[in-house]
């Protein structure tokens, strides 16, 4: 994969990050169900004790899948899978994991996500595998953003495929100089008791399991478009598929901040 940039010449921040990857309830209308979580439940969210940051990431209720074409690969999203949103958590660290189970914060969103949601799946890595990278120069602000979901294939190593994205794909999306944002994600084994609420579906069947997950952010759609065609999203894609079996890309519609640096914010934070 062809790049001028290393690892190591990256600034990065590591932190300890969960994603919930979210489905809406279909007995009502969509943005019925998207405004509570915007809402009411981001409030409850947002008052759990121990968190650094809380976004909710949108999804683009049209989500075919970004990804190019590449054999081998699944880059189209089925339809009976396609992921609504998904509530990006990063704690202060790991001892603020543990007492989560128990917290009354915790127990009110457990109880409200039936109001919202009908399936829900939380992934977690270890902590310090959730890596923030800075691509921005000054005065650069994110205006669009994709999200994308990775799947190993059958044969590919755990600590082969993390040592890639981390030593490979990294340098090589930062090279293309389109991203004003890139958040990395790999994940543990899921497991459903992580995340067993009451009343609300946690189906997950073991080929549907991902293990890592990108966030860019671009300068506006026109450079989100001109991404996903480009010649080295190709290359990108080519050196990708002999470790991804799938690569799901769905484009974000809005990234809300609630909770930055520790401190619960009077509106959220486009």
């Amino acid at each position: 994969m062809s790049t001028s940039l290393s690892a190591a010449a990256l600034d990065v921040k590591k932190h300890f990050t969960s994603s919930i990857l979210l489905w809406v309830r279909t007995d009502q209308p969509r943005q019925t169900g998207m405004d509570h979580w915007k809402g009411p439940h981001s409030k409850i969210i947002s008052a759990t004790p121990g968190l650094e940051e809380y976004r909710q990431i949108h999804l683009a209720e049209h989500n075919p899948g970004r990804w190019p074409v590449t054999d081998g690969v699944e880059t189209s999203i089925p339809a009976d899978r396609k992921i609504d949103g998904v509530a990006e958590v990063t704690l202060h660290s790991a001892l603020s994991l543990s007492p989560l189970q128990g917290r009354k914060q915790t127990q009110l969103a457990y109880q409200d996500e039936i109001n919202v949601f009908r399936r829900t799946l939380l992934y977690t890595g270890p902590p310090n595998s959730s890596r923030w990278y800075d691509v921005a120069g000054p005065g650069e602000t994110v205006g669009a953003r994709a999200l994308i979901y990775l799947r190993r294939r059958d044969g590919a190593g755990a600590g082969e495929f993390r040592r890639f994205i981390k030593k490979q794909l990294v340098p090589a999306l930062a090279g293309t100089t389109s991203l004003r944002e890139l958040r990395t994600q790999t994940f543990l084994p899921w497991i459903e008791k992580l995340w067993d609420t009451p009343n609300v579906a946690h189906d997950n069947p073991d080929d549907q399991h991902f293990h890592a997950s990108l966030i860019l952010g671009f300068t506006d759609t026109a450079s989100r478009d001109a991404f996903f065609t480009s010649n080295a999203i190709a290359e990108i894609s080519n050196q990708l598929a002999p470790l991804a079996s799938t690569i799901h890309a769905y484009d974000v519609t809005a990234a809300l901040t609630y909770v930055k640096n520790g401190a619960i914010l009077p509106h959220y934070r486009q």
